[in-house]
């Protein structure tokens, strides 16, 4: 699916545009004149369609016109785990990101795609985290109780329509 997007004159007595590249927003840009002929130079840029991770991508980035073309890199050249992990890293955890210097694998998140904390916490069991436990006595452990300490450290979101338990490191 292509991404477009819509720049919005600040100006009331201008026109906008659609677009899917930073090409095109460059072109039309430059174009842009108001009622009065005069350059139009500010533009608030609306995600308009798109995948809904990428959607969720450009809230995170703080979508304006200083970063359309690191958006469309990111939406371009990241896998979904990146994604999400910057989606969280910057949008939940509140971490700062520049992409001139900035590398989004850098960021300490830890995700999990599961649908609750009891989730997460038979996870950590079955996975070992709380050492070798007998079958027999698993069905004695307390999940819920697991995971009420899990939420002291871990917090649960949605991004596009998937939920998500994460830590911020």
């Amino acid at each position: 699916m292509t991404t477009t997007l819509y720049a919005q004159p600040y100006d009331i007595s201008a026109e906008g545009f659609y677009f899917g590249t930073i090409e095109q927003y460059q072109e039309r840009a430059v174009k842009a004149v108001n009622a009065y002929s005069d350059q139009v130079e500010e533009f608030e840029i609306q995600f308009i369609d798109g995948e809904d991770i990428d959607c969720a991508l450009a809230q995170a980035f703080g979508l304006n016109q200083s970063n359309i073309g690191a958006l469309f890199a990111a939406i371009d050249d990241w896998d979904e785990h990146q994604k999400r992990a910057f989606i969280i890293a910057v949008g939940e955890c509140g971490y700062a990101f520049d992409p001139a210097g900035d590398d989004v694998d850098d960021f300490e998140v830890d995700f999990y795609v599961v649908d609750s904390m009891r989730e997460l916490a038979e996870l950590f069991v079955d996975e070992g985290l709380f050492g070798d436990i007998p079958e027999h006595l698993q069905f004695y452990i307390d999940y819920d109780a697991i995971a009420r300490d899990l939420e002291v450290d871990y917090s649960a979101t949605e991004i596009a329509g998937q939920h998500l338990v994460y830590r911020c490191a």
